[in-house]
C-alpha cells in the first residue's frame, strides 16, 4: 500500500513538472531571487527600532510593564551573585558537593568538587559564578513559565492542541534566532540574555511536563475520583507525583539548553564564561577561549549527571551511617573555613595559566601539521580541499539553480515523505527566504548545512550501526558521547579553529562534531529495537550478517533512522548559524553583523531566514518519521 502510494506521487510529481517547468523557465529564466518578489523591511524594521529606542524611558508600557520585568531580573540576577559570592568557593563547592551527593550519590560529589576545582585553577571561578547567577535565575524562570504551560497543554485538549505545533516549531529554531528579538526590547544587557535564555530553555519542560500529565495511569486517576478528590486534589496528590520522572527529565533539559543558550547571551551582554569565550573567539586566542570554554563543559557536566540521577533514582543513594547528619555540618564548616580565611573568590596565587601553552601548542601546530605533513597532507589542507571540492561547487551550484526549480524540489520532497499541508508549510517558508531578500546568504547557509549532515550521516550510520553490534564498542563511546551531548554549541568552535583556522570548513567541522552524538544515538538505539525473531528468522534461513542488517535491520529501524537524520538537520544548523563567528558567513554572519553594528534591522531580517530555513528543513525530514511511527 505504502509503496503504491509513493508510486501515485511520483507520477502525479511527474506530470505537474512536465507542465510547470516549461512554464516557469519561459517567465523566469534567471536563476536568482526576482527582486519584484522581495519585500524590504528595512525602513519598517528601522523605524520601530528607533522608535523603542525613544520611547524606552517614557512610554508607559516600557515603563509598568518592560521596565518592571527588566529590573527584577536584574535584581534577581545580582541577588544570586552576590550570595554566591558571600557563601565564598568554599562554600560554593561544599553546597555543589553535597547536592551532588544527596542526588546521585559519590562518584558525582567527586566528579563536582573537582570541577568547582578546576574552574578556581583555570582563573575562571567569577566568570564561572556569573554565568550560574544568570544560570539559577534563568532556569527558575523557565521552570514555571515551561510549566504553567505545560499543566495548560496536559489538563486540557484545546490547549495542547494549540501548544504542540508551536513547540514544535521552537524545536528547531536556532539559538542565534532569539537575540534579536529580545534585544530589540530590552536592548543589550542580563535582562535581554536571560529572558533569549528562557525562550529558549522552557519549551522542553512544557513538553514534558504535558507529556506526563497526559500520561498518568488511568487506574490511578480513577481511584482517586472514586475517593471523591476533586480537579486540584487529583492533580497535587496523582497527576503530579505519577509525572516525577518527566518533570524531573523537563527539568534537566531546561537546565542543559539554558546553559548553552547562556554563554550564547553573551554575544548581547550576559556576561560571564561565554563572555570570555566570545572575546577569545573574536581575537582568535584559543588559549584563552579553552581556558573559559573547559568550566562550561565542567559545568555542564555536574548539572547534567545531578539532575538526571534525580529523573532516575525514587529517593537519594544511601551515604554510609558514619556520614549521615555530617553533611550539613560539613557546609557549614567549609563556609566558616572560608570566611576565616579572607578569601571568598579562588585565590589569584592558587590559578594555572593556559592560555599560552595552548597557543604555543596551536602555533606548533601551525607550523607542523596545518599543511606539508607527507603523504595525508595538514588541516589547513584538508579545510581548503574540503571548501573548494565540496562547499564553494555546493554553494555556487544552490546559488545557480533558479529559484523556482528550489521551490519545486522542496515541495516534491516534502510531498513525497508527507502530505500536502507539509509540502505547503515547506515550501511557503523556502519562499519567504527569497521575499526576505537574503536568498543567495541562505543557500550559502543552505550549502554548509548539507555538507556537514552528508558527512555526519556517513560517519554516524557507520559508528552506530558497529556500536550496535559491539556492545564493548557502545560501552567505551558511552561516556564520551555523554561528554560530548552535554557540550554547549559555543565550546565545538574552539578546537576547529585550533585545528582548521577559520572559514567556513571549520563551521561545518564543529557542526558535525556537535551533531554527531545524536546520531550515533539513534541509530544505535534503533538497531538495537530491531525485533529479536526477525533477526533469527533471516539467520535460520542462511543470511550472512551483511544481508541481515541490509534485508532487516535497516528497513525494520527505518523511523529511528529518519528521526537521526532530522535531529542531525535540526543540530547541524544550530552550529552553521554560530559558525559565522569563525568565518562561516552566510545567515549567520547577518545576524552577528546586525549585533555589531546595531543594525537590527538586516539583523532581524536574516534572523526570520534562519526561522524559515529551519523550518523547511524539519519538514522535509521529520514528517517521514511521524508517518513510519504510525505505520502509514
Amino acid at each position: 500500500m505504502l509503496r503504491h502510494r509513493g508510486l501515485h506521487k511520483l507520477a502525479v510529481l511527474a506530470v505537474l513538472a512536465a507542465v510547470l517547468v516549461p512554464i516557469a523557465h519561459a517567465k523566469w529564466s534567471s536563476g536568482s531571487w526576482p527582486e519584484a518578489l522581495t519585500v524590504d523591511l528595512t525602513d519598517p524594521l528601522t523605524d520601530t527600532n528607533d522608535w523603542i529606542i525613544d520611547n524606552r524611558d517614557s512610554h508607559p508600557l516600557f515603563l509598568y510593564f518592560f521596565g518592571h520585568i527588566s529590573n527584577g531580573i536584574v535584581a534577581s540576577v545580582r541577588g544570586v551573585y552576590l550570595v554566591l559570592l558571600a557563601l565564598g568557593w568554599t562554600g560554593v563547592t561544599a553546597a555543589a558537593t553535597l547536592v551532588a551527593w544527596r542526588t546521585a550519590g559519590p562518584r558525582t560529589a567527586l566528579t563536582s568538587a573537582v570541577s568547582f576545582a578546576v574552574c578556581g585553577l583555570l582563573g575562571m571561578w567569577v566568570p564561572t559564578m556569573q554565568t550560574l547567577a544568570l544560570m539559577v535565575v534563568a532556569v527558575a524562570l523557565s521552570v514555571v513559565v515551561g510549566g504553567l504551560l505545560g499543566l495548560a497543554g496536559g489538563l486540557f485538549e484545546r490547549a495542547f492542541g494549540v501548544l504542540r505545533p508551536v513547540l514544535d516549531t521552537m524545536q528547531v529554531l536556532p539559538a542565534f534566532a532569539y537575540l534579536l528579538p529580545v534585544v530589540l526590547v530590552f536592548g543589550i544587557g542580563v535582562p535581554g540574555a536571560v529572558l533569549a535564555t528562557v525562550i529558549y530553555a522552557a519549551p522542553p519542560m512544557a513538553r514534558l511536563t504535558a507529556l506526563g500529565l497526559r500520561g498518568a495511569d488511568p487506574g490511578v486517576l480513577e481511584a482517586v475520583d472514586s475517593l471523591g478528590a476533586g480537579r486540584w486534589q487529583r492533580l497535587v496528590t496523582a497527576r503530579l507525583p505519577l509525572a516525577r520522572k518527566e518533570l524531573l527529565l523537563g527539568l534537566n533539559q531546561t537546565i542543559m539548553m539554558a546553559l548553552s543558550m547562556a554563554v550564547i547571551a553573551s554575544m548581547i551582554g550576559g556576561g560571564g564564561l561565554g563572555d570570555r569565550v566570545y572575546q577569545a573567539l573574536s581575537s582568535v586566542d584559543v588559549g584563552a577561549a579553552l581556558a573559559a570554554g573547559i568550566p562550561i563543559v565542567l559545568l555542564a557536566v555536574v548539572l547534567d549527571r545531578t539532575t538526571a540521577a534525580a529523573g532516575e533514582h525514587s529517593h537519594a543513594p544511601a551515604a554510609p551511617r558514619w556520614l549521615r547528619g555530617l553533611d550539613g555540618w560539613a557546609v557549614a564548616a567549609a563556609l566558616v573555613a572560608g570566611q576565616l580565611a579572607d578569601s571568598l573568590t579562588w585565590p589569584r596565587s592558587w590559578t594555572v595559566e593556559i592560555a599560552e601553552p595552548v597557543n604555543d601548542a596551536v602555533d606548533w601546530m601551525t607550523d607542523h601539521l596545518y599543511s606539508g605533513v607527507p603523504v595525508i597532507g595538514g588541516t589547513a589542507d584538508w579545510a581548503g580541499h574540503f571548501t573548494s571540492w565540496v562547499l564553494d561547487p555546493l554553494r555556487d551550484g544552490l546559488q545557480g539553480l533558479p529559484w523556482w526549480s528550489a521551490l519545486l524540489i522542496v515541495a516534491a520532497l516534502a510531498w513525497l515523505i508527507g502530505t500536502w499541508g507539509t509540502a505547503l508549510t515547506a515550501t511557503l517558508a523556502m519562499a519567504a527566504v527569497g521575499v526576505l531578500g537574503v536568498w543567495d546568504e541562505s543557500m550559502n547557509t543552505l550549502s554548509q548545512v548539507l555538507a556537514a549532515v552528508s558527512v555526519t550521516l556517513v560517519i554516524g550510520f557507520a559508528i552506530g550501526i558497529a556500536a550496535a553490534r559491539s556492545e564493548r564498542l557502545e560501552r567505551l563511546l558511552r561516556p564520551v558521547l555523554d561528554v560530548f551531548q552535554t557540550m554547549p554549541q559555543f565550546v565545538y568552535l574552539i578546537p576547529v579553529v585550533a585545528l582548521f583556522g577559520v572559514g567556513r570548513a571549520p563551521a561545518a567541522a564543529a557542526a558535525v562534531v556537535y551533531a554527531l552524538p545524536a546520531v550515533v544515538r539513534i541509530t544505535t538505539q534503533g538497531l538495537r529495537q530491531v525485533d529479536p525473531a526477525a533477526l533469527e528468522a533471516a539467520r535460520s534461513l542462511g543470511a550472512s550478517r551483511g544481508q541481515q542488517l541490509r534485508q532487516v535491520q535497516l528497513p525494520l529501524a527505518r523511523p529511528a533512522l529518519l528521526l537521526a537524520v532530522n535531529q542531525g538537520v535540526v543540530l547541524v544548523l544550530a552550529v552553521v548559524i554560530i559558525g559565522s563567528l569563525v568565518g562561516g558567513g552566510g545567515l549567520g554572519y547577518e545576524v552577528l553583523f546586525g549585533l555589531a553594528q546595531g543594525d537590527l534591522a538586516t539583523g532581524l531580517v536574516a534572523g526570520a531566514a534562519i526561522v524559515c530555513l529551519g523550518l523547511m528543513l524539519d519538514r522535509v525530514t521529520q514528517p517521514t518519521a511521524r508517518r513510519a511511527r504510525k505505520g502509514a
